[in-house]
């Protein structure tokens, strides 16, 4: 405890002048000289001068005490993603907030505060206390740094900056971050690979996040981790692993609180229906995760817009169409240009077809090339718009696209 800085901090909250505070106990220059840090005073000078400002020396030992015990349950609440004891144990370190600044565990404290924020998706708040920590960054400890740094990786991914939270994942490792779980960091390995679909190292993390977790009996984020090998084996055309992952997660869904994460399973799941080519199980899937997933949110835009893509492929124009008018107004709500696109490209395809391959070139592609993932839609692409080029006689152009999938 920084006792210094609170004695200062409580004087002038009394209107005290160190001339007053000091009478009696130590000298107008010693006490100037602690409340600066600048000298540590012995323990009686300091209870004396905590006894004049009404402030029980135990109490506040008892408090940094305490500071220490939440943050330790805070991380762990994180770890194994209870919310509501998470959120109730932040706001008990906000009750503290009138000791924290000087406590031994302000950077601990601030960092945890960080993690918390980007743990319940309140971006806007962490992107302000990130700032607000790299200004002090200079004072951290070398693993206070190294926690800082994992951090915003773990902000990079929550805003969609894959490559950059990568890049951050890559360079650090378990062992230099004491104190964050283990299938923690190995989980958000796996999902920075996910998100770049780089299949095998993500199943490679996936599986020893997994091993983490069922040592710690860590029953949600064994789930969560099941749906990222779930998807990444399907990325890597592992169906039987894949369908076993999601066989596995359909039946504990009954146990699970999150409807949001039910209806990602049943996404996920018609996703590998799809791929498999059953089309109506896929369908059955999609229009589950539909029925349980928020309204106007990312996820049931997604399945909204995979319904979309079934009904297309299958001749059920006016059922796609439905669809991709629903996702063209949401993209546009949750200003989420990439959808806008590509169900504006599906309108025109149906509607106005002679349009469309320009849009497919100009639009599309390009969109989907940006967002550094789908790399599978977007050899789709380019193999449906090579195609387009082979019928019209425009042979070099068609070699062009041929040429990107490889």
């Amino acid at each position: 405890m920084h006792y210094g800085p609170l004695i200062k901090y409580h004087r002038i909250q009394k209107g005290l002048t160190q001339k007053e505070l000091a009478n009696g106990i130590c000298s107008i220059p010693h006490l100037s000289k602690i409340e600066s840090n600048s000298k540590e005073g012995n323990l009686e000078t300091i209870r004396l001068l905590l006894e004049r400002l009404d402030i029980n020396l135990e109490d506040i030992d008892g408090q940094e005490v305490k500071i220490g015990e939440l943050v330790a349950k805070l991380n762990d609440r994180i770890n194994y993603h209870l919310k509501e004891e998470a959120d109730s144990h932040m706001e008990e370190l906000n009750q503290l907030e009138g000791t924290i600044p000087y406590s031994s565990m302000l950077y601990s404290v601030e960092l945890t505060k960080l993690r918390y924020l980007i743990f319940s998706g309140s971006l806007k708040e962490a992107e302000v206390q990130k700032d607000r920590l790299n200004k002090q960054k200079k004072n951290f400890s070398q693993h206070e740094f190294r926690l800082f740094y994992y951090l915003n990786a773990l902000f990079l991914l929550k805003r969609g900056a894959y490559k950059q939270a990568n890049s951050i994942l890559q360079s650090l490792s378990e062992d230099m971050l004491p104190g964050i779980d283990h299938g923690e960091f190995y989980y958000h390995q796996a999902l920075s690979k996910t998100s770049l679909e780089q299949s095998g190292y993500a199943i490679h993390y996936g599986k020893m996040a997994l091993q983490a977790y069922t040592q710690d009996l860590n029953f949600i984020r064994i789930l969560h981790t099941l749906m990222l090998l779930g998807i990444n084996y399907t990325h890597a055309k592992i169906y039987e692993e894949a369908l076993n992952c999601f066989n596995h997660l359909i039946r504990n869904a009954a146990l699970m609180k999150d409807i949001q994460l039910r209806a990602q399973i049943y996404h996920n799941m018609g996703y590998l229906q799809k791929k498999i080519g059953e089309k109506e199980k896929a369908l059955s899937y999609f229009n589950h995760s539909l029925s349980l997933a928020e309204k106007d949110t990312h996820p049931y835009m997604i399945s909204l817009y995979s319904v979309g893509e079934i009904y297309y492929w299958n001749g059920q124009y006016l059922q796609a169409s439905n669809c991709f008018k629903k996702v063209k107004v949401l993209a546009k709500k949750l200003q989420i240009k990439k959808y806008q696109i590509l169900s504006t490209y599906y309108l025109l395809s149906i509607e106005r077809p002679s349009e469309s391959w320009d849009y497919l070139e100009s639009k599309v592609i390009p969109a989907v090339e940006e967002s550094q993932a789908h790399y599978e839609d977007l050899h789709s692409f380019y193999k449906l718009l090579s195609s387009h080029y082979i019928s019209i006689g425009q042979v070099e152009k068609a070699v062009e696209y041929l040429g990107k999938i490889s």
